[in-house]
């Protein structure tokens, strides 16, 4: 994007209005036949209402159900709405990026497509962004879910904080609305492993949330469980971060350290005490302590390496295996 086009989407506070910017609604699709033509219909509803410009990115991320025939037939009735189909289940971030690369909005908006975050609500990020955020997160007033679920988001909030330099006191989600230069930050660069959260926290320069209503899924049940957010936290820390390298490491020195403690003690002891044991359980003690240390440090080097490798080698994180469009 040049920089005639970026100072076109530039927001001066107090001196823009929703009606001068165009949107584009991106929205990741699995497993949701049964609500997601009515979260397209209440969007469409929403923005006619209103009186925007906008558009609507439907990505099914490799559904088992009919969802892709359902959200196919509404791009092909309607002049706003588009449909990709991904090859495989690559996951919310990878199918978020997908939408957001197909997005021509000034602005882009990403929420689920299971009508906990209303689109209404959209409204009021778009309210929030006009005082001059480049990026606004909903904040949830009760977050409509399982227990697990919030332990989840309070442990990648944490993260958050600790490797994008989350600000204090600001809530972030998957609900969001992202200004179009933050939208090109996070399309243009080069990892395998993308996390949009985190990349506009990076690529941002003046974050807010704003208060939002958060329902309770209109069908079905979650998709992301205990392992796909224990995933999502070792995916956050193995590849925007060192901290789990530094942490082997340093938990390495110390057992480092100590052990070289104990062979000073022993070695003093043989000076001035005879022993008749020969002393193979405390060789054998240090051995695999020793072991499973070198061990843990080659495997944090090891999936650093990898995921390297990945960064470098792939060119593409997705496939699309159709684009529907009227």
């Amino acid at each position: 994007m040049g920089e005639e086009e970026v100072a076109r989407v530039r927001v001066a506070p107090g001196s823009s209005r929703p009606s001068d910017f165009s949107y584009s609604v991106v929205i990741p699709v699995y497993n949701s036949q049964d609500v997601v033509g009515t979260t397209i219909d209440r969007v469409v509803e929403v923005f006619e209402t209103a009186g925007l410009r906008y558009q609507v990115v439907l990505v099914n991320d490799g559904s088992r159900d009919r969802s892709w025939d359902v959200i196919a037939e509404r791009a092909r009735r309607s002049p706003h709405v588009v449909a990709l189909d991904l090859l495989r289940n690559y996951g919310q971030h990878h199918a978020n990026l997908a939408g957001m690369r197909e997005a021509t909005g000034d602005f882009v908006i990403t929420l689920d497509d299971d009508l906990q975050n209303p689109p209404d609500q959209a409204l009021l990020l778009i309210e929030k962004a006009m005082e001059g955020h480049d990026v606004v997160f909903g904040r949830f007033e009760r977050k409509q879910a399982r227990g697990y679920r919030r332990l989840g988001s309070r442990a990648i909030s944490a993260v958050n904080r600790r490797v994008f330099d989350q600000p204090p006191g600001l809530a972030v989600s998957n609900f969001r609305i992202l200004r179009r230069d933050v939208v090109d930050r996070i399309c243009g660069s080069r990892t395998a492993h993308p996390y949009i959260t985190g990349q506009a926290l990076m690529f941002s320069h003046d974050p807010a949330d704003v208060l939002v209503r958060h329902d309770p899924r209109a069908s079905g049940v979650s998709n992301y469980g205990l392992r796909r957010i224990a995933s999502l936290v070792l995916t956050i820390l193995f590849s925007y971060s060192v901290f789990p390298l530094r942490a082997a490491a340093a938990l390495g020195f110390a057992v480092a350290g100590l052990s070289f403690l104990l062979g000073i003690f022993y070695l003093a002891r043989s000076f001035f005490v005879d022993s008749v044991v020969p002393g193979w359980t405390t060789i054998a003690v240090l051995l695999a302590v020793l072991n499973g240390v070198v061990i843990m440090l080659l495997s944090m080097l090891g999936e650093y390496v990898v995921r390297t490798l990945n960064a470098v080698s792939a060119v593409t994180t997705y496939h699309v295996s159709e684009r529907v469009s009227s």
